[in-house]
């Protein structure tokens, strides 16, 4: 997967959390960072699926787990998930002590009846 268009391994991410969600107070579950731009977003399974939706907007085809200690790579044109990739630029994660969900402060504690299929 490196050399792929879509993903530029130099960009680094756009902050260590989704950009959406706080900029509209809102939470996520998890979070995918776009291998093209660096846009953090949230996951299909947060309240708001922005990173979904950064796809829609943009066209960037890959995102990566933003979680500690996961490096997959989904494809959205294709639904097809990568074990393996380019290692983008740091920071390739939320912080360790970042809660997931998260940001701390921010999750409701009947966060589960939030979440989508």
């Amino acid at each position: 997967m490196s050399d792929v268009d879509g993903i530029d391994p130099s960009v680094p991410p756009s902050g260590s959390g989704c950009v959406e969600c706080d900029a509209a107070g809102g939470w996520w579950f998890h979070l995918r960072r776009c291998a093209q731009c660096g846009h953090v977003g949230c996951c299909d399974s947060s309240p708001a699926r922005h990173a979904t939706a950064h796809f829609r907007e943009t066209g960037h085809p890959f995102v990566q787990s933003f979680e500690p200690g996961e490096s997959w790579f989904w494809n959205f044109e294709t639904n097809e998930l990568y074990e393996g990739g380019p290692e983008l630029a740091a920071p390739v994660s939320h912080p360790d002590e970042q809660p997931a969900p998260g940001p701390a402060g921010r999750v409701p504690v009947d966060w589960a009846k939030g979440l989508r299929a």
